[in-house]
């Protein structure tokens, strides 16, 4: 999926889905972190991606928390 594509359907959530998408990112971010550290080194590019996917959604959030 496009990054284009991630931010449409990220702005079209509410804020208490994407607090819960972010948790679920969150998570996913500790386990590959803990794959990296053994060794598994096929996880970077995903945690990138996931770190990335993380701050375009805190953006939006804070964009509708001004919006209120």
């Amino acid at each position: 999926m496009k990054s284009a594509d991630r931010v449409k359907k990220l702005r079209d959530s509410g804020v208490q889905e994407l607090r819960n998408q972010e948790n679920d990112i969150k998570e996913q971010m500790f386990r590959l972190r803990f794959q990296w550290s053994m060794g598994q080194t096929e996880t970077l590019n995903k945690m990138r991606q996931l770190r990335k996917d993380r701050a375009r959604m805190l953006t939006i959030l804070r964009e509708k928390q001004k919006e209120n």
